[in-house]
């Protein structure tokens, strides 16, 4: 029996790429404004629920351990960054949707393969080797 897997429209992706892109860019902005050089953060991926009023927004910070305090910070001025996106957006949105932020950790499992893989024990031959990628 196949599973159903609702498709997202074309609304919902044209409202998660202008999304993508200006939080993107007030998240760099407010890096260069605060000084921080060293930490690239991108936003990979945004999804938005099918009634548009919910967005989760997926965060690559290089390197990789200052993924969880760059999380940390968004989140503390996330209403800031909010108020920004929805400036910009103006003319392209109605309502700006409540945004949650995520780490992801693509990057990551992948850099965590290629290193097995270069490395003596192969995870190919065993699984066991790498762990297991979270579920969001």
């Amino acid at each position: 029996m196949p599973i159903f897997v609702p498709m997202e429209t074309n609304r919902q992706k044209k409202i998660a790429g202008v999304l993508q892109k200006d939080v993107a860019d007030v998240i760099q902005l407010a890096l260069r404004e605060a000084g921080v050089t060293g930490i690239l953060v991108s936003v990979t991926k945004v999804n938005v629920t099918s009634d548009l009023s919910i967005a989760k927004v997926y965060l690559s910070v290089f390197p990789h351990d200052q993924g969880k305090r760059i999380l940390e910070e968004v989140n503390a001025v996330k209403s800031r960054i909010k108020h920004l996106v929805a400036q910009k957006t103006k003319n392209q949105l109605r309502r700006m949707p409540e945004v949650s932020y995520y780490i992801d950790d693509s990057l990551e499992y992948i850099d965590n393969i290629d290193k097995a893989l270069k490395g003596k024990e192969n995870p190919v031959d065993n699984p066991d080797l790498l762990e297991r990628r979270k579920k969001k």
